[in-house]
């Protein structure tokens, strides 16, 4: 489409195909991640994005910057560290929200068109590769070690998406070891208010807390102390020890 046809869309037109091209941008950067990871693995495919992320977003913001009028400090953009930091927790809370929210409504196109056992699948192995992303992630801008440890992984858990919207909480085991509680969970006590059972999440759990940790440190071991469909008591819905030998 050139000038000519966009010469041709309403405003609202306009602003809606601006709204797509956001997403077509961001799915072609999942493709692109998903396409050299299967060129030359997970973990090459990790180091790759480093360098390509960081390039990526400087060139959108700052050109994002240009057509909208804000300038960037360190490659944030101004507005919003203008903010106070009581909005910038509020938008952080917002957006794991709208994470969770998106999560659930794959599951639920998933399940409406091909049944509840297939969204199950696909869930458990969306959490098979988003949970050690999310730990590079977090391990990347907290600028932890190889091998961060026990202390890396309470600094990590601390900054998971879930952590901005349920309530959790760590108790110190002794020397290399933690036990990790969900205490309250959004999906779970939502189910609870309607009345309905929990959803069996331990087939997921036992792969994303696993991957989590081991990509935190390699020599991190994960147990699951109970997780739905395993009966739990009131004051969490799962939880979970970690140890380092």
């Amino acid at each position: 489409m050139g000038q000519q046809e966009l010469a041709q869309l309403s405003k609202e037109e306009l602003a809606g195909l601006a709204v797509d091209l956001l997403h077509r941008t961001m799915v072609h950067h999942v493709f692109w991640f998903k396409e050299v990871e299967h060129q030359i693995g997970f973990e090459k495919a990790l180091e790759v994005m480093d360098a390509a992320y960081e390039k990526s977003r400087g060139i959108q913001l700052n050109r994002l910057g240009k057509l909208l009028g804000f300038t960037l400090t360190d490659g944030i953009p101004d507005p919003l560290l203008s903010l106070p930091a009581e909005k910038l927790t509020a938008l952080i809370e917002g957006l794991s929200v709208n994470w969770l929210a998106g999560d659930g409504v794959w599951f639920q196109a998933v399940e409406s068109k091909y049944g509840m056992l297939d969204a199950k699948r696909c869930n458990d192995s969306c959490w098979a590769w988003f949970s050690p992303f999310e730990a590079w992630s977090i391990k990347r801008s907290l600028h932890l070690p190889a091998r961060a440890g026990i202390e890396g992984l309470k600094k990590a858990l601390a900054l998971r998406l879930y952590a901005h919207i349920n309530e959790q909480s760590i108790t110190d085991e002794g020397p290399g070891r933690i036990l990790f509680r969900m205490d309250n969970c959004r999906v779970q006590a939502a189910r609870k208010s309607k009345g309905m059972e929990d959803y069996p999440c331990k087939s997921a759990g036992l792969v994303e807390y696993a991957r989590f940790a081991q990509t935190i440190d390699p020599g991190i071991k994960t147990e699951c102390v109970g997780c739905p469909p395993d009966e739990h008591p009131d004051e969490w819905f799962c939880a979970w020890r970690f140890s380092l030998a």
